[in-house]
């Protein structure tokens, strides 16, 4: 079981027949952390367990964040000194991840406000996801020389056309009507109803009926009238070629906008991204962190990772110096290093 002091970052409580999870640092964005990694997936296998908890919830201390992320920060110190500690973040990070998804149990999220990376991962996988009108979902670690990870290998492609590629390699900020009209979301309640919500899981119910009773029709999204464009260039081989594509649109500013936002990210994440996704859409959700696991290991060893988090996190500058800084610089065997097997060191999931 988790420490005292893992607590602070992370609180757990039991109310009725519910497990409730409340992520609790929001003078950091409720970033998540490697004691609320290990705090949580404690917890939830003593819940899986427990009688008494017909359902879990995961919510946030309040802020104008669900979770921003992982602790990039402290990964970013562990990496740069050579730390074994940021290969474990991930291992046990990716591990949690797939215990949520095949959980026993109910696993509710309610998630409001910010909700990108780490956040995205511990509550995506959930059986019913509920988000507020606030939410601002994204998953944006093609700009720190990332990719989207804790999951997204699996369930990026898996949404609507080639919404979850346009997603992951644009890092694209959506909102409570395209999350549900994707399926990210699986119910829609109007944020100052979700504390009512919360109050009524406690007590039995029919699950489904009782969220149910709470939603609400959301505001119209963005990606519908984007749909034919983004499933037009996104469904490129190549990332020059979806650059081409975009450039060459008449869905303008869409083509044109999107293209320069691409020619910002890492040239390498970007093909690291658009490789991963479309593996990820014929694997099973274990072999999908797997490789996520393959393709961590191996930004840890390179630069670019380090290069986006020094240029928007510690320097703030927003200038990063990718390594190469072009998309065409960028070969295909170097991309293959990144998803080549580990041997002993592979990801070793229960």
């Amino acid at each position: 079981m988790s420490s005292a002091a893992d607590q602070d970052e992370v609180l757990f409580a039991r109310k009725g027949h519910a497990g409730i999870i409340t992520i609790n640092r929001p003078k950091a964005l409720n970033a998540v952390t490697l004691n609320i990694v290990r705090a949580m997936q404690a917890q939830l296998e003593a819940w899986a367990g427990d009688d008494r908890i017909r359902w879990v919830i995961i919510k946030a201390a309040p802020c104008r964040a669900f979770s921003a992320g992982g602790d990039v920060r402290q990964l970013y110190d562990w990496g740069m000194a050579g730390d074994p500690m940021a290969r474990s973040f991930y291992a046990e990070e990716y591990t949690l991840n797939t215990l949520i998804k095949r959980y026993p149990k109910p696993y509710i999220s309610i998630v409001d406000g910010i909700v990108m990376g780490g956040g995205v991962g511990v509550s995506v996988h959930g059986s019913h996801r509920v988000v507020g009108s606030d939410l601002m979902f994204a998953m944006p670690e093609t700009g720190i020389g990332l990719f989207p990870d804790v999951g997204g290998t699996y369930f990026l492609p898996r949404l609507p056309g080639e919404t979850g590629m346009y997603m992951g390699l644009t890092g694209a900020r959506i909102g409570q009507g395209d999350a549900l009209a994707l399926g990210i979301a699986t119910h829609a309640v109007p944020s100052q109803r979700l504390a009512v919500l919360e109050n009524a899981l406690h007590t039995t119910g029919a699950l489904d009926t009782l969220i149910a009773n709470f939603s609400a029709p959301p505001p119209a999204g963005k990606i519908a009238p984007l749909r034919a464009a983004i499933d037009r260039c996104f469904s490129a081989g190549t990332i020059e070629e979806i650059i081409a594509r975009l450039e060459q649109d008449e869905a303008q500013p869409f083509g044109a906008d999107t293209a320069g936002l691409l020619r910002t990210k890492s040239p390498t994440s970007l093909k690291i991204t658009l490789r991963q996704l479309r593996e990820g859409a014929s694997l099973s959700f274990e072999d999908c962190m797997r490789l996520e696991y393959r393709i961590v290991c191996r930004i840890l060893m390179a630069t670019d990772f380090f290069e986006g988090v020094r240029a928007v996190i510690v320097d703030k500058d927003n200038a990063p110096k990718w390594q190469p800084g072009g998309i065409d610089d960028v070969s295909d065997s170097e991309i293959d290093r990144y998803f080549e097997p580990l041997g002993a060191g592979e990801l070793r999931l229960p």
